[in-house]
């Protein structure tokens, strides 16, 4: 058994090199780029959201606030008619630094789990492939697998699903490598 506590240094490092890696995927390959499609006639979609001033929030539209009104004529017309759809209103000011610096927080806490979970499988000494193995499966639990719950229950794309989660496993094997070349 190996302390979580003693393997800081692979859980930073691994943290760095995601980040880095992370920064490539998004920055310099065109990977991600239509992940998202425009509305039709954006402009005249947001001159008619904006006066409503949506406050920052997750929203569902034709929203319930009971179940049993989803069995109403009503409701069932307002979806009849839709457009249904799940809204994300964000910051007019949307600031990377401050997200840039939640992810790099995410991957160090990607990584301690990793370190909790191989430290208490593995023994000091292990072999690289051994670490890897366990790192690796944690954290691509860690980055990929919850992704899939967005394409279950949100309807988002599988296609852009599937990428989010190839990425997820490209962070992983940079963890997975990062604790096997640094585990103790």
């Amino acid at each position: 058994m190996v302390s979580a506590l003693s393997l800081w240094l692979p859980v930073l490092l691994s943290a760095v090199f995601v980040f880095i890696v992370s920064s490539i995927i998004h920055m310099v390959l065109s990977w991600h780029r239509n992940d998202f499609s425009a509305v039709p006639s954006e402009d005249d979609v947001m001159d008619a959201l904006r006066p409503f001033n949506i406050p920052e929030g997750e929203y569902f539209i034709p929203h319930v606030d009971d179940p049993k009104q989803r069995e109403t004529d009503e409701f069932k017309a307002k979806v009849d008619k839709g457009p249904v759809a799940f809204l994300t209103v964000i910051p007019a000011s949307y600031k990377m630094g401050g997200k840039l610096l939640l992810w790099f927080i995410y991957s160090l806490l990607v990584g301690l789990c990793t370190a909790y979970v191989a430290g208490l499988a593995l023994a000091p000494g292990a072999h690289f492939l051994a670490v890897f193995r366990f790192a690796g499966t944690v954290a691509f639990a860690g980055y990929a697998l919850a992704l899939m719950q967005n394409s279950i229950w949100y309807g988002r794309s599988w296609k852009t699903t599937l990428k989010s989660m190839t990425d997820g496993f490209v962070y992983a094997c940079v963890t997975a490598g990062t604790f096997g070349w640094m585990w103790p």
